[in-house]
């Protein structure tokens, strides 16, 4: 959780910085957001690789498709990178583009879930054939 804490203070003092060089000249204090936002989420995927472990065992132990694992970790990882894009995009005053991204991602999302829709709706058919 230190690290967490040092992250969090280094954050606020990079917006601090931020903020002074914003009057100097945007395109500086954007770039300082952008190198900040990227390790921040170097700092995260530490802190997933033990999720990911978890999933894994999950897979292992109830023997599901592996396909549908790699899914799972694909849609997380678009919604969190549209996420930082999106607020990278709104910091530097393109709330549109931010909003593009973030529809770009759900439609990614739910085009890399059809083939879990499409068991769940075979799932539902058998189901209801069984009555």
């Amino acid at each position: 959780m230190d690290a967490v804490l040092k992250v969090i203070i280094g954050t606020l003092i990079a917006v601090i910085l931020g903020l002074m060089l914003r009057q100097q000249g945007k395109d500086i204090a954007l770039l300082l957001s952008t190198a900040v936002c990227c390790m921040v989420i170097a700092v995260g995927v530490g802190y997933l690789t033990p999720v990911v472990d978890f999933v894994r065992q999950l897979h292992t132990s109830t023997g599901t498709d592996p396909e549908f694992l790699r899914i799972l970790l694909k849609s997380v990882g678009i919604g969190l990178i549209a996420e930082i894009a999106g607020l990278i995009c709104t910091d530097a005053g393109n709330a549109a583009m931010a909003k593009t991204i973030q529809i770009l991602a759900t439609a990614v999302i739910l085009w890399l879930s059809l083939p879990l829709m499409q068991t769940l709706l075979e799932l539902v058919q058998k189901i209801m054939e069984g009555l």
